[in-house]
């Protein structure tokens, strides 16, 4: 019988494989995110978790091995492209724009480069104003949603660490997703915050939209993950749920320090 997982996969990651130098960052790991679910992808440090999200993301190109995305091949598309069919991710540490606002910070994620081009902004500026409604509209709904509305005028900047998380969060969501590819998370941000975010993710989840997750926070895993990996060493240790995963004596061992 198979896996109810590999059925309904959205992502499809076969023995990706990546060396730098004379260093094997990861070999021959494999994956699969299915629709609607939340995937956590997690490991010791140095275990190969951030190279399989940048490898995923399309930050490289892996050595070997293949990346399916809703259907499609994208082992060797540019990581814009990925953003465009639907795959968009964030970084371990905040990327926003801190001189411009919150708002202006969605907007420009939202704008569409079709209708933002020289020409059309000369001789179709109707469709570029209405475009430009769609969008302000989105992020205002956006932003009330995950609480930052009050803030729709502040300088990014101003932001606390978990307020940048839920705005990266939020400025991907503009790209209209199927999946979101989410780099830690929790790190930095108080237990509050942490709240709000797994009350976020957990409602998009509920929607349809899908996440892979890499987090060291157990308790994160534990509430919102449908499915675990264990990465050690640069290759999949186990997989399965969270109450299986840390019953296994090997990840105990490799990953929660020999505690039990």
């Amino acid at each position: 019988m198979q896996n109810p997982h590999e059925e309904r996969a959205l992502l499809e990651v076969r023995g990706l494989s990546k060396r730098f130098g004379g260093v094997a960052a990861l070999s021959d790991c494999s994956l699969s995110i299915a629709a609607g679910s939340v995937t956590a992808i997690i490991g010791p440090n140095g275990a190969g978790k951030s190279t399989l999200m940048n490898l995923i993301g399309g930050l490289f190109p892996p050595d070997s091995g293949s990346i399916v995305f809703d259907g499609r091949d994208i082992t060797h598309e540019a990581a814009h492209r990925r953003a465009r069919g639907g795959m968009v991710r964030t970084f371990q540490i905040s990327r926003e724009l801190g001189q411009l606002t919150v708002f202006e910070n969605l907007m420009l994620a939202g704008q569409d480069a079709r209708v933002e081009n020289a020409l059309v902004s000369t001789f179709l500026r109707g469709r570029v104003a209405r475009s430009e409604r769609r969008v302000a509209e989105r992020a205002r709904r956006l932003l009330e949603r995950v609480g930052l509305f009050r803030l729709a005028d502040e300088p990014a900047s101003a932001l606390s660490g978990g307020q940048k998380k839920l705005l990266e969060l939020t400025r991907a969501l503009m790209l209209k997703p199927k999946l979101v590819l989410l780099d830690e998370p929790a790190a930095g941000v108080s237990p509050p915050m942490v709240r709000e975010l797994c009350d976020t993710i957990a409602a998009l989840r509920a929607e349809g939209l899908s996440f892979g997750i890499v987090e060291h926070d157990m308790d994160l895993v534990a509430e919102l993950a449908d499915r675990v990996y264990v990465l050690a060493e640069g290759t999949r240790l186990t997989a399965g749920s969270y109450a299986e995963v840390t019953r296994d004596r090997r990840v105990v061992e490799a990953y929660l320090g020999g505690v039990a």
